[in-house]
């Protein structure tokens, strides 16, 4: 809410800026004194800010995927992965149309028909080509309904 009411409350002592939350602030505060992230793999020493993200890298080593599709039993070791598979699963009903179908088992055979012609970048999906088509042209055609802050896509469809 903070974000919405614009409140600011944690100020940095060396510039200008202010911050919702004291965490922000202190990962900030690390520019200004050239501290390195503290959370390391130890595995292969790299290291992160922020200790949610180290968790998620380990899944690199291990292999784990705990986020699984509940349409075709797939797993992904990243949420945000998961939920770009989702887009491409109907909603729990069988394929009643020919085009889903077809748009489907592109997740399997990997095929990506749809290609950006600004970038050498390809989706299975056209509806992907047409997000990804946006960050060349800078469109941003989903507001948030709490300020004037708008996306390139919907993260809930």
């Amino acid at each position: 809410m903070k974000i919405h009411t614009g409140e600011r409350p944690y100020q940095c002592s060396q510039c200008d800026k202010s911050f919702s939350r004291n965490s922000t602030l202190a990962n900030h505060k690390r520019k200004h004194t050239g501290e390195k992230p503290y959370h390391q793999c130890r595995q292969c020493d790299k290291a992160f800010s922020r200790n949610s993200t180290l968790v998620n890298h380990k899944r690199t080593h291990t292999g784990e995927k705990p986020f699984k599709c509940r349409q075709c039993d797939k797993s992904f070791s990243w949420k945000c992965v998961l939920i770009e598979h989702q887009r491409t699963q109907p909603m729990y009903e069988p394929f009643t149309q020919k085009n889903n179908l077809a748009t489907h088992m592109q997740t399997h055979t990997g095929e990506k028909p749809h290609e950006c012609t600004q970038c050498d970048k390809a989706f299975s999906c056209n509806c992907h080509l047409k997000n990804h088509q946006r960050t060349h042209t800078g469109e941003k055609p989903h507001p948030c309904s709490q300020c004037e802050k708008a996306f390139h896509k919907n993260m809930y469809l």
